[in-house]
């Protein structure tokens, strides 16, 4: 469906119209060539993403690619940590700030080591949940003095790998989340003759305003209750052991969109901090979780999608409230350690796509071919469609629904044929087109046809895998900002959603970013024939990649971190080959070997029959075993 034509469009329009500056933090932004550009360091070298794109297809790489630009990690970091040290300073708070990383939230291992190595005023603490967890990050973590927090359910391995770290010079907490772990802490402690240093989470009462407010609060999975909290503080005190406890921590939601979730959080939190404190002196971590939300939409608003607030406000209400109940109480400042991992590394990475077709709506025209045969209902339509105006608009938007009600009876009842048919709904498709055209124009569209617009919209097909790289899109209706790379000086004149390459209805996107609230379409160009036309879909660096799934054995993509040297040209510095169709068959138990012997097997059969040459079998074999080693998804 086609927009009204712009001769003065500029790129600038483009920014505004994608809400490009707002969500892209100086990162990304459009050139005046209509190009979207990346600025790792918000302030160095830029560069054209499909000059990258170009570079990569230069070296076999193909598309979809999923960018990972690592100087927006270290840049990430930088703020946030500035952020909590500004707010230090502002009130006079005395303490170290640690920035944790959960690495659940992408556990790749390009990406965890470019975050743990991005710490500049404070060695970066990472966050396990798992066992796995532990045994990836046990090996590389060696920051000295960087903490490594242990979170998640835990069995004895668990533990005592936990508490054998710390003779390896690591700083592992061990977090206690159920009652029953601190038992089998200490009997590891016991049989190790290893002291460790604790942490309790506690349970947060109140809710927070987020779409994983169930994962807190009074039904949340982990935590500890006051009571609780309570008995662990006394068994500690028994053992004389309470000097291991360290830390507490609390978590009340991923993606807080609203400052004032945190604020409810913190006035429970710091109280119980302080109360804990004033039993255990040796307490002195203020673990508040994680929550800091991404403006995937730019709106900087309370909706799921983005955030009210920013990193320094966040940083600023942590410190003061944790100031003013620990001036209060005489009790001394603790380090403040918040687990930012989506704020962190969301912006990063960009998932690029090539258009590979479009399914275009028929829009409206003056007047239609006439029927190919004298059938009377056909030369009601012809007669309907080239007589609407205003004044029977009403009466023929009736009539069109029951006519077409009529063409599917009559072509059931074998009234009319299959090439009859195929005109009765051209004409009713571009019918309904033209009613929305004539719609528009009244003061007041009716609401009959509010809802014809999805139908007339273009399907605009892309070489990638929604539930791959963008599950959560699909999962919870997580919107992620969709962007043309190039021609972003013409103006994007047809409306469009797009579709993935899986065999499934789900498997699409039309539901985007808007001005001021949701919409239905994406503005896009007409695509060009033999011009290779990309999207970005940007923001998706935070747990997509571990979420993603093998729908239609679509695999992982193609991975590649990119930095910018002084003169803005790309640098590789990794590049992660995706997943080949090898390997997504093991993945579900098919044995290649196996596969290529039964084949050959159905091959000499036929040779034998004389249904297959000699030189059609060499074939076969050749490209079933060339298709078994490359991309999953679609290469020119």
């Amino acid at each position: 469906m086609a927009t009204n034509e712009n001769n003065n469009w500029t790129a600038k329009k483009s920014a505004d119209l994608y809400s490009l500056q707002s969500w892209g933090l100086g990162y990304f932004n459009v050139n005046d060539n209509g190009n979207v550009t990346v600025n790792p360091n918000r302030n160095g070298s830029t560069c054209e993403i499909t000059d990258i794109i170009k570079s990569l297809h230069h070296r076999g790489v193909e598309t979809p690619i999923l960018l990972r630009f690592d100087g927006i990690v270290r840049d990430r970091v930088k703020r946030i940590q500035r952020a909590f040290y500004s707010a230090f300073d502002a009130f006079d708070y005395r303490a170290k700030y640690h920035l944790a990383y959960p690495i659940k939230v992408n556990q790749q291992s390009h990406v965890v080591n470019t975050v743990r190595t991005a710490g500049v005023e404070q060695p970066l603490t990472l966050e396990v949940g798992s066992k796995p967890e532990l045994i990836a990050v046990l090996a590389i973590h060696d920051s000295p003095g960087a903490l490594l927090l242990c979170n998640g359910y835990k069995d004895q391995e668990y533990i005592e790998l936990a508490l054998l770290a710390s003779k390896l010079g690591r700083r592992p907490i061990i977090i206690i989340e159920q009652f029953y772990e601190l038992e089998l802490v200490l009997a590891a402690s016991d049989k190790l003759n290893i002291p460790i240093e604790l942490g309790i989470r506690m349970r947060p009462s109140v809710p927070a305003e987020t779409r994983w407010a169930d994962s807190a609060g009074e039904r949340g999975k982990f935590g500890l209750t006051a009571d609780r909290i309570i008995q662990v503080v006394e068994r500690l005190k028994e053992l004389g052991k309470d000097s291991w406890l360290k830390l507490l921590h609390f978590h009340v939601g991923s993606q807080l969109s609203t400052i004032n979730s945190v604020k409810n959080a913190l006035r429970e939190a710091t109280r119980v901090y302080v109360e804990i404190a004033k039993a255990c002196p040796s307490l002195c971590l203020f673990d508040v979780g994680g929550g800091l939300a991404v403006d995937y939409d730019g709106s900087k608003t309370s909706n799921s999608t983005s955030m009210n607030y920013t990193e320094e406000e966040y940083a600023r209400d942590i410190v003061y409230s944790l100031k003013e109940i620990c001036d209060q109480e005489c009790v001394h400042y603790p380090d403040i350690v918040s687990e930012s991992g989506r704020a962190t590394i969301a912006h990063h990475a960009v998932l690029v796509v090539e258009v590979t077709d479009v399914s275009t709506s028929l829009p409206a025209t003056p007047t239609i071919d006439s029927p190919p045969t004298d059938t009377k209902l056909l030369a009601d339509l012809y007669d309907m469609y080239n007589s609407l105006s205003e004044t029977n608009f009403r009466e023929y938007l009736n009539d069109s629904e029951d006519m077409r009600r009529e063409v599917l009876e009559q072509f059931i009842r074998g009234e009319i044929t299959l090439q009859e048919r195929s005109y009765a709904d051209l004409v009713l498709r571009r019918l309904k087109a033209k009613m929305y055209a004539l719609g528009a124009t009244f003061e007041r569209m009716p609401e009959e046809i509010a809802n014809y617009e999805q139908d007339l919209l273009d399907v605009y097909f892309c070489n990638f895998s929604v539930f791959q790289s963008i599950p959560d899109l699909w999962a919870i209706d997580q919107l992620f900002p969709i962007v043309p790379l190039q021609k972003l000086n013409e103006e994007p004149n047809r409306k469009a959603v797009i579709a993935d390459l899986t065999c499934d209805s789900d498997g699409k996107v039309d539901c985007f970013i808007g001005k001021t609230e949701k919409e239905p379409y994406l503005r896009l160009h007409k695509l060009q024939e033999n011009e290779p036309y990309y999207l970005g879909i940007f923001l998706v660096g935070a747990y997509q990649e571990i979420l993603g799934d093998l729908h239609n054995l679509f695999g992982d993509t193609n991975a590649v971190h990119v930095s910018l040297d002084s003169q803005g040209q790309p640098e590789f510095t990794h590049v992660v080959e995706g997943d080949s169709v090898r390997e997504v068959l093991e993945y579900v138990e098919f044995e290649p070997s196996d596969l290529i012997e039964r084949l050959r097997g159905s091959v000499e059969n036929a040779v034998k029959t004389g249904t297959l040459a000699e030189s059609e079998a060499r074939i076969i074999r050749q490209r079933y075993r060339e298709a078994l080693e490359g991309y999953t998804y679609l290469v020119k």
